[in-house]
């Protein structure tokens, strides 16, 4: 675990911390259901006069939950504000933890858990200082969206959008949570991830040439993405406002084989380009196909049943707003700073922003500290977040 730091002169309320620990002890792993947390934080708002709104996966095991506060006039449509955030989080499996990942434990000026970065606890804020918003009085609506998937391509938010702009609900801008360090953010790269399947041919390793060995193919064509992302790297087309200013090639994921002594007849793996607006993500593809197909003839040799393919697995669009822009002026005011900035990691912003709901990105935390073991964020970061809500209250409830 890191080393203890300072402790911070600012820290978050109570209320904000009570929350925040309540909704990390859901276990939310994209693979499970968020049920248990959704139905706890509808009954919570409710409580409070809000509205709601359900949109659930087709299993029927995840939703999504749009929160409405109304207006003192009753408007609950248009203007106002959503405040966003997904509620699944990344596996723990393997991660050597030293405390109960799902349970936020406070040590020094440091919050650990599964989620607090990345991330509930922007939501949990949100939702903790909803009295404040109340006893104010609202003169514009106030809406949480919190969506299931994200973590696995924005896939619950999705329907929550499509259900939001087919019932005419027209929010004026929409703020997306995710550890920023609590910097305005107002672009972020596009994503498109697949999914390659070499088909080989098997037969006994002492006899390697009447085969097709389907896991050196897959290595060689992962081999020639690697090269496309060092091409990337020592090349020119950069954008220097992004973390990493240029477009990145990764492979996360391979399977294939069965034992040492047979020539493998399968094996798939997964890989990703978070792209610049002007790298065209279709035409990288096309790059890595041609060089697939180099290997065809030789494959059909053996076996007319081998073959290469691949699959889409998600997409995510680029987020690009300028810095000049109303929804950038409000970010910059609530966060009472004139930076802004990008990142490279995506966000369900892009989706509202481009279902015409201005959409920024500012939240508590940082993205290092994501998906990490021992997972954290500073007592500073929640209370400057509580402190950009406060701001937020006032924008929502002056004259």
């Amino acid at each position: 675990m890191n080393a203890p730091a300072a402790r911070s002169e600012l820290s978050p309320s109570p209320a904000s911390l009570d929350l925040i620990r309540k909704l990390v002890s859901f276990e939310t792993t994209s693979r499970d259901s968020n049920l248990a947390l959704i139905e706890w934080v509808k009954e919570y708002v409710e409580r409070q006069g809000a509205s709601t709104r359900l949109t659930f996966d087709d299993e029927q095991r995840k939703a999504n939950l749009f929160v409405t506060f109304a207006a003192a006039d009753g408007n609950a449509r248009d203007g106002g504000v959503i405040l966003s955030g997904h509620t699944d989080v990344v596996p723990v499996d393997g991660q050597p933890w030293d405390t109960d990942p799902f349970t936020a434990t406070l040590r020094d000026d440091k919050l650990y858990g599964r989620g607090v970065t990345d991330m509930k606890s922007f939501s949990a804020i949100g939702l903790a200082l909803v009295p404040e918003f109340l006893r104010r009085g609202l003169k514009r609506p106030l809406h949480f969206a919190l969506s299931y998937d994200e973590e696995v391509g924005c896939i619950g938010v999705r329907r929550l959008v499509a259900d939001v702009v087919r019932e005419g609900i027209k929010p004026g801008a929409c703020i997306v949570g995710e550890p920023t360090g609590m910097q305005l953010v107002v672009a972020h790269k596009a994503k498109e991830s697949f999914r390659c399947r070499v088909r080989g041919h098997e037969a006994h390793s002492s006899l390697t040439p009447q085969g097709v060995n389907a896991v050196q193919i897959a290595c060689a064509i992962v081999t020639f993405l690697t090269r496309m992302a060092e091409r990337f790297r020592d090349g020119e087309s950069r954008d220097e406002g992004y973390d990493v200013p240029y477009t990145t090639v990764h492979t996360g994921v391979m399977h294939g084989g069965t034992a040492l002594n047979i020539v493998p007849r399968d094996c798939w793996f997964d890989f990703e380009f978070r792209h610049l607006p002007f790298d065209d993500p279709q035409a990288l593809l096309a790059e890595v196909r041609a060089f697939a197909e180099t290997f065809l003839p030789q494959m059909r040799a053996v076996s007319p049943d081998t073959g290469i393919t691949f699959e889409r697995l998600s997409n995510l669009p680029g987020l690009d707003t300028e810095g000049d822009t109303d929804i950038a002026s409000l970010g910059r005011r609530l966060n009472a700073s004139e930076d802004f900035g990008k990142v490279s990691f995506g966000t369900e912003a892009a989706l509202f922003h481009n279902a015409g709901i201005p959409a920024i990105i500012c939240g508590p935390g940082h993205i290092e500290q994501a998906h990490q073991p021992n997972e954290w964020v500073t007592l500073d970061q929640l209370a400057r977040c509580e402190a950009f809500m406060r701001r937020l209250a006032q924008h929502l409830c002056a004259v």
